[in-house]
């Protein structure tokens, strides 16, 4: 089994970016999106200033004063390698998105890095959080192994789905 890493989140984000479950570079770091070709950072950089190029922590802060929340779907499961295809689904756990959007009321945008973000949400998740209005949008995965996205596409899409959301970005 294989655990997921705490949200990084102030009590006034507006928007939760979900993830699947980190990698295995990720894991090792003890970061999000550590993998050097995943293309998270780099997008945020561009839109928020949260550059690869800044520490960790600073980066995590500016996606915060953002009004951004990042988090998994999962909290745990078996999954050999880092690949999202080869999670076993009958191990997932996801995490307390009750509890969690409880203490952030003001979340009302969910976008989902990728596929099995979106559809783990919307299997598990979704269905047992009765009461809460959120906007799901999933967007392009940044994982090297969605190379066949360009960079503009996913950058255009999560630049869009920011500014649908609220957040403001750089042009």
């Amino acid at each position: 089994m294989i655990q997921s890493f705490p949200p990084i989140a102030r009590p006034d984000a507006r928007v939760l970016v979900l993830g699947s479950m980190p990698g295995m570079r990720s894991l090792q770091a003890g970061q999000y999106y550590a993998h050097p070709r995943n293309l998270f950072w780099p997008i945020m950089g561009t839109l928020l200033g949260a550059s690869p190029a800044l520490a960790y922590q600073d980066r995590c802060g500016r996606l915060c004063e953002a009004g951004i929340a990042l988090w998994d779907v999962l909290a745990s499961c078996e999954r050999e390698g880092s690949l999202d295809s080869a999670i076993i689904d009958s191990t997932a756990l996801t995490n307390d998105f009750g509890a969690f959007l409880r203490s952030h009321p003001g979340i009302g945008h969910v976008l989902l890095n990728g596929a099995k973000a979106e559809a783990t949400f919307r299997r598990f998740v979704a269905p047992v959080l009765p009461g809460h209005r959120l906007e799901l949008q999933r967007l392009p995965s940044t994982s090297p192994a969605n190379a066949s996205v360009a960079l503009a596409t996913k950058l255009s899409a999560w630049r869009t789905a920011l500014l649908r959301a609220g957040i403001d970005v750089s042009d």
